[in-house]
């Protein structure tokens, strides 16, 4: 949960560093201004907003970095679970990568390389997100699986197109914050048809969850979550849209952009996120063996004497 909430925090430092245009304030990689001072590159760097927007996005990006590294250490100290042992790795892995990418986009002024870095961002976060549901009480002890049915069919297609189309949805963001993609009508007119598709399928998956799954509060409650999500992406990106065709004007306009932009952007990973961990909760299968040993583990110990007494 803590590397989930930095990488929240990096992914709204990143928004700002992209509203504000500031993605090339330090042309050089992984120097600073020719300096290798992690900390304080430049003197006074802090009071220049652009300096402070694309450093210290790399401070925090390094700060993640570290977090995904200790995580995956842990996880494989601790976890019996060879799938989960791997899953962290492949976190570092992609947290290794989004680094190289961030720097390629740097060195090579490339804004192609800037929206498949803003891409697989969101792909690390729901890495994390789904490392963070997988240690708890709910996944572990198998709460809320659904029973082989129709509706349960039902519900899976729907939560996983949820999922897939979220993140198409996020790469047609992308493509569109990023300058040089610009406001085209086009691309404007993919991502409003796209905020209209988000919103059938998450409320297809609502209904479907409330109308059969009503006593399966994980399942009912990850619904809500998705649907509450979505309501709040939707206004704030109408609202970022309509801004932005009106070109704020003033300071207040400019700060009143970035924050909307970058709320927008936030929400959207959230929303992300909990379609993944939709997606992952409903796409457990009934598992007899699991289910045996569970049991087996909560059974209590008896004694020799206790069932000698039994049988007597």
């Amino acid at each position: 949960m803590a590397t989930v909430l930095t990488t929240v925090l990096l992914l709204s430092w990143g928004g700002v560093v992209t509203s504000i245009g500031a993605g090339m304030a330090f042309p050089d990689w992984p120097t600073s201004l020719g300096s290798y001072n992690l900390l304080n590159p430049v003197e006074g760097w802090w009071q220049v907003p652009a300096y402070l927007a694309e450093h210290g996005h790399r401070l925090i990006a390094s700060l993640v970095g570290m977090l995904t590294v200790i995580l995956a250490a842990w996880t494989w100290w601790e976890d019996p679970r060879a799938w989960m042992r791997k899953l962290g790795l492949g976190a570092v892995a992609l947290v290794v990568v989004q680094g190289i990418l961030g720097g390629l986009r740097v060195l090579w002024v490339s804004l192609d390389l800037a929206m498949v870095h803003a891409c697989v961002a969101q792909l690390f976060f729901a890495v994390l997100v789904a490392m963070t549901l997988f240690v708890t009480d709910t996944w572990r002890h198998r709460n809320g699986v659904l029973s082989d049915s129709d509706a349960a069919g039902r519900l899976r297609t729907w939560s996983y197109a949820a999922a897939v189309v979220i993140y198409l949805q996020i790469v047609l963001g992308a493509m569109l914050r990023h300058p040089g993609a610009g406001m085209s009508g086009g691309y404007t007119a993919l991502h409003v048809t796209g905020a209209f598709v988000v919103v059938g399928v998450v409320l297809g998956v609502l209904v479907i969850a409330e109308k059969h799954f009503d006593a399966v509060p994980s399942i009912r409650r990850t619904a809500w979550t998705l649907t509450g999500a979505m309501g709040l992406q939707f206004a704030l990106g109408l609202a970022s849209l309509l801004l932005t065709l009106y070109e704020p004007a003033g300071e207040s306009g400019i700060v009143a952009y970035v924050v909307l932009t970058v709320a927008h952007l936030v929400v959207g990973a959230l929303l992300f996120g909990a379609s993944v961990v939709m997606a992952l909760l409903v796409s457990r299968q009934n598992d007899p063996t699991a289910q045996h040993e569970m049991t087996s583990q909560s059974a209590p110990e008896v004694s020799e004497p206790s069932l000698a007494r039994a049988r007597s």
